[in-house]
């Protein structure tokens, strides 16, 4: 869309600005940055409203404990496979169509989520929690993904910093879903919180349809496999599996490791968790905008935020080995010290990603955009079923503290290697930019002149 708003093709390259374009944002990009935030906000409120109370009420179904685990699990799985085939598609499908019709499918779900304690038997309940909850993962990957792919059209020349202040309502969501859904619960029963929470999505489904500008593009014949082939790409895609894997580790483990190590009462075991959600909505926007003004700091914010968070979860136990006492205050900071470096390491992804796929040959336009925002999914649905898999196997083997030991050892894994990478490709840059320096006026000298 140019200023005035009126429909652009997929033929503009993102990174060109017209010679009277002005830094003030015009009114179809805060219409479209709205109804973002409201995406953002909407999903990831009825996407973390289980947690307090969905696992006792399945119990009460009768349901075991590794039952309501895949149960959750699944909602990973499909949302894997949902941004694959939703990003290859996107352009086929429509940006603005795919938006809408996963929100649509998601304000149904969590309706019919709302009524499965009327449900009579224990398979009936289960066999339907895996169905709706696969559906509404669907739903959720294709909002999502169109979210990603139509920030990144309409902001072309200042992602991260877009990106950033969307953080900030995807942490309130986060935030304020676990809480007002326990609320809700305890004062009308099981169903009202998700009624309430499946209008409040349905609204959205209007509201956008008038907000977002139609996206005309033509399909490309890029595919996930030629942009996964880039060593630089699958470094970054490496270390945004270790970010949702952090998150997901906690979300499993830390609970259980604070009530049983402090003896918190579960009101404020859930406090902690503001100490990663608070520093990353916080930080998310000055660490976009500082991405996108300084982009030759881009690269080094991933490796040394990944390197911090790895530093928080060693410190998180602390692991056993260093011989430091376990304090409530030292948990806390590690926790902060982790949500500010997931901002650090998350912010920047997106575009790198994107640079480098342009770099190496793809089209400009909503397809390759539809291609990163489904494979930045992908990956992050693939840490959102390993971190809670492995983290909760491995804290029952060993206990929490070498479990996160463990998994920053796996964050500072991914940081190094990110690091030494972007270390030999400046190396081998130097050495490029001194051999065309040294080339002899006569071999650049044309042959007739």
């Amino acid at each position: 869309m140019d200023p005035n708003g009126v429909q652009q093709t997929d033929n503009s390259a993102p990174g060109e600005v017209s010679p009277g374009a002005t830094r003030r944002m015009s009114r179809q990009q805060i219409l479209t940055l709205i109804s973002m935030a409201s995406v953002n906000f909407s999903s990831m409120i009825c996407y973390s409203i289980l947690g307090p109370f969905f696992p006792n009420e399945a119990k009460k179904k009768g349901a075991s404990q590794t039952v309501i685990g895949l149960i959750f699990g699944c909602y990973a799985l499909c949302n894997l496979m949902g941004s694959l085939i939703l990003g290859k598609y996107i352009v086929q499908i429509g940006a603005k169509f795919m938006l809408i019709s996963g929100l649509f499918v998601s304000a149904g779900c969590t309706v019919l989520f709302g009524l499965l304690d009327k449900v009579p038997g224990t398979v009936n309940f289960i066999v339907l929690c895996f169905i709706i909850r696969s559906i509404d993962a669907v739903g959720f990957a294709a909002a999502m993904t169109s979210s990603f792919a139509i920030t990144a059209k309409i902001f072309p020349n200042n992602i991260a910093t877009v990106l950033g202040s969307l953080e900030i309502f995807t942490g309130l969501g986060l935030i304020l879903g676990p809480p007002l859904g326990g609320l809700l619960y305890q004062s009308f029963g099981y169903e009202i919180p998700f009624i309430i929470l499946g209008c409040f999505l349905s609204l959205m489904v209007p509201f956008n349809m008038y907000m977002l500008p139609n996206f005309d593009a033509t399909p490309t014949k890029d595919s996930f496999v030629r942009l996964f082939t880039r060593p630089k790409i699958i470094l970054i895609c490496f270390v945004i599996f270790t970010l949702s894997s952090g998150l997901g580790f906690l979300d499993a483990t830390l609970s259980i490791f604070a009530t049983e190590k402090f003896g918190l009462a579960p009101g404020y075991v859930g406090l902690l968790l503001l100490g990663v959600s608070l520093p990353y909505c916080l930080s998310s926007p000055l660490l976009g905008v500082a991405s996108d003004k300084f982009p030759a700091v881009r690269k080094w914010l991933m490796v040394v935020g990944g390197l911090a968070a790895a530093f928080g979860f060693c410190l998180l136990g602390p692991t056993p080995i260093l011989h430091i006492q376990g304090q409530l205050w030292l948990l806390i900071l590690m926790l902060t010290i982790i949500g500010f470096s997931l901002g650090m390491t998350g912010i920047p992804t997106f575009p790198e990603i994107l640079i480098c796929a342009y770099e190496n040959g793809f089209e400009e336009g909503l397809s390759t955009l539809g291609l990163v925002s489904g494979l930045f999914g992908a990956v992050w649905s693939i840490g959102m079923f390993f971190g809670p898999t492995f983290g909760g196997f491995m804290t029952q083997t060993l206990n929490f503290e070498w479990a996160a030991a463990i998994e920053g050892g796996i964050g500072f894994i991914a940081s190094f290697l990110l690091g030494a990478y972007f270390i030999f490709e400046g190396a081998r840059r130097k050495r490029s930019s001194r051999v065309v320096g040294r080339e002899s006026p006569e071999e650049s000298s044309p042959l007739l002149g």
